[in-house]
């Protein structure tokens, strides 16, 4: 639904200067502004009561700019310093700020059992030294190792040590910044705990109403386990109708990823619209009676907002629940309706309540999707004109599919480096049975057990699951089923959205400079991918990564890699750390060997310890040092691996350095002992644990 002028849609112009702020507000959210930005909110709110006390006396009617100039900077500065408030290291009883002996810690959120740790976040508040404890605040995340940790749950309220470090930042080239992704949620401090480091010293100390969401969801997800059978089907009806995604596998996760129906698996807007649609049609009977509307509306509201709570208040889902409230409190009241001023209006509450919410991927995809849905549908639906009715609903879908897929694709890209290109066909055909999961779920869980009754909708829910996965299976296997590897830059996904833009708005109003300037975004965008691509084509370079444990050397010539680890390809720290690496330089052919193989390829040659690659020589200490040379070898680099206890004579006797790197599989005592040896030699040395990568241009 357009605006035909933008008197219809005021919130829609009054969130953008907020925007900004939150925007600035992230990358300057020190309390030093603080000050200043209060003074100038103030001072801007009282000329804007100003303005309007003496508009008539002081004939402001002849400036109308300033009245919102005015307001555009007390929304500027209230997102700014709504930042500022929120993050949670600028206030004072942080308890990094108190040094202290043990801390009081409420788990507030689920634990998750992941790769034999207990994962959770806790509020921090007590910190315990010389039997005094001090009020503090602030978010930890916990990791424990430990099988008795499982029994924990939300709102108990730990006693563990005052152990704690900060997150780590990426290490490594392309490698997902997950110092960042906590930071954004006001995590900053990480705690690993072992047995015996903890204990509950109260239960049930958290909200209420969450331990209560959260014990249901529990309990529903167990008797989704009560007659269903396979655990796929299980994971997905946990995920899909309760947002439960602890038992949801990656290769179930990569199928949905890859044909573009991913956001089936995240309760969001389209499962709040299934169960408005679905209790709209059961209260019906109340639409011709006295207050009926009223009571429905009622009804309907809460069933909403209790099922948002159920699933877990996500963005998306909470963004729904907002915008059908405001939809049918103003249709029981038959209020016009713009959908985009209700779009902005649930953005705008969100935020304010959480500013960081901005930053979450799967708030910007949700109101881009509503947002497209809303302008971009209409414009595509009418670019074909379709005379069958079953046709003219076949065309409305595509319609809604390509417009949330066009709009979406540049931040997806972004994120997630990967665009699906059945995703069209994909949506149609999930269309159905994902009505029919949601509508069987829904009564399955909502019915008492019932023997015949509940066995029938769990098997037609556990049939219909399964016949959806391998559907998508086959369509993300088939060829070319996705394009990958696409590395976008901040200004070329800007670039995306105003080509994008200025196409649909030139379907909407044919001006001529609209494709005047899509058409020199796209010559922007091409020069910065082409310039890139030859860039990273000729480019030849080592790079040394740092990987906790394993050793990892890339030698990347052109479009080719050859990487020397210890990981095989499925390994998760491959994926997490090498791979991405790659997939942004380009690599199409990348051959993997082992650190003590030999290697023998055109471009890059490796006997026992020694290799050479182009230009540069460099030796792998990871075992005893072989040299056959009469002459000391000169090398660029000497790599230290493995926790090898270096023989500083056998090597200084074959070898002359430039540069010794000590990997990440070395530990402490080992690289203490290696750079006390290395500095006796005044030897020129980096140590990468908890460091950068290193990276060497060779030609």
């Amino acid at each position: 639904m357009l605006a035909n002028h933008k008197g219809e849609i005021p919130f829609v112009l009054l969130i953008l200067p907020f925007l900004l702020g939150i925007g600035i507000g992230l990358n300057f959210s020190a309390t030093v502004y603080f000050t200043p930005l209060i003074i100038s909110f103030t001072i801007a709110g009282a000329a804007f009561v100003a303005l309007n006390i003496g508009y008539n006396k002081l004939n402001l009617y002849k400036v109308k700019w300033l009245g919102g100039l005015l307001i555009s900077l007390i929304l500027f500065t209230a997102g700014w310093v709504n930042v500022i408030q929120n993050n949670e290291l600028n206030n004072k009883s942080h308890f990094s700020k108190t040094s202290a002996q043990y801390l009081v810690a409420t788990i507030n959120n689920e634990p998750v059992l992941k790769n034999g740790l207990v994962r959770f976040t806790a509020r921090v508040q007590h910190t315990l030294s010389a039997r005094k404890a001090t009020n503090t605040s602030g978010t930890l995340l916990i990791s424990i190792k430990d099988n008795a940790a499982t029994g924990l749950n939300f709102g108990d309220q730990l006693l563990i040590p005052a152990k704690y470090n900060t997150v780590d930042p990426p290490f490594n080239p392309a490698e997902f910044n997950y110092k960042q992704y906590l930071a954004h949620q006001n995590i900053y401090y990480q705690s690993f705990l072992y047995p015996h480091q903890y204990a509950v010293i109260k239960s049930n100390n958290g909200n209420h109403i969450i331990a209560y969401a959260l014990r249901l969801r529990q309990a529903l997800v167990q008797k989704l386990k009560a007659n269903m059978h396979d655990t796929t089907a299980i994971a997905v009806a946990s995920t899909l109708i309760l947002g439960y995604k602890a038992d949801l596998s990656e290769d179930v996760l990569q199928a949905y990823s890859k044909t573009g129906t991913v956001h089936v698996l995240s309760v969001s807007g389209a499962h709040v619209a299934i169960l408005y649609l679905l209790l709209n049609f059961v209260l019906s009977f109340l639409d011709g009676r006295k207050h009926g509307k009223l009571i429905k509306a009622i009804l309907i509201i809460a069933a909403i907002n209790y099922y948002a709570l159920l699933s877990g208040f996500s963005a998306a889902v909470c963004r729904a629940a907002i915008m059908l409230s405001l939809i049918i409190i103003g249709k029981t009241n038959s209020r016009y309706i713009n959908t985009l001023n209700i779009l902005a209006i649930s953005a705008f509450g969100l935020l304010l309540y959480n500013p960081l919410l901005i930053t979450d991927v799967g708030f910007q995809l949700s109101y881009l999707a509503v947002g497209g849905l809303v302008v971009f549908q209409p414009i595509v639906y009418k670019l074909i004109a379709v005379k069958n009715k079953w046709l003219d609903r076949l065309w409305s879908l595509c319609s809604i599919s390509i417009a949330a897929q066009v709009i979406t694709f540049p931040l997806s890209a972004f994120y997630f480096h990967q665009f699906p290109v059945y995703f069209l066909i994909s949506n149609l055909v999930i269309t159905l049975p994902v009505l029919v999961i949601m509508y069987c779920g829904l009564l399955y869980l909502a019915l008492p057990q019932i023997p015949i009754l509940s066995k029938a909708l769990a098997y037609i829910l556990e049939q219909s699951i399964l016949l959806t996965n391998k559907v998508l299976t086959a369509i993300e296997n088939s060829p070319v089923a996705s394009i990958s590897k696409i590395w976008l830059t901040t200004a070329e996904y800007l670039l995306l959205y105003v080509i994008i833009i200025c196409l649909f708005y030139f379907l909407f109003d044919k001006r001529k400079a609209l494709i005047t300037i899509a058409l020199c975004c796209l010559l922007l965008l091409c020069i910065s991918w082409s310039y890139k691509t030859i860039s990273l084509f000729n480019t030849n370079s080592i790079t040394y990564l740092n990987l906790k444990k394993h050793p990892a050397i890339v030698f990347k010539k052109g479009t080719e890699a050859i990487v020397l680890t210890d990981l095989p390809v499925y390994d998760k720290n491959y994926r997490y750390s090498i791979q991405p690496y790659l997939d942004s330089c380009e690599v199409k052919n990348a051959a993997i060997y082992n650190i003590d193989q030999d290697v023998n390829t055109p471009f890059l040659r490796k006997h026992n310890n020694l290799i050479k690659f182009m230009d540069k020589t460099l030796l792998v200490c990871s075992g005893a040092i072989k040299s056959t040379s009469p002459e000391k070898i000169k090398l660029d680099h000497i790599y230290i691996t493995g926790n090898l206890k270096l023989d500083m004579a056998a090597i200084n006797a074959n070898f002359d350095c430039n540069l010794w790197l000590i990997d990440g599989s070395n530990n402490d005592n080992n690289i203490a002992a290696i750079e006390d040896k290395l500095q006796e030699n005044h030897l020129n040395y980096k140590v990468l644990k908890r460091n950068n990568s290193f990276n060497v241009i060779s030609n």
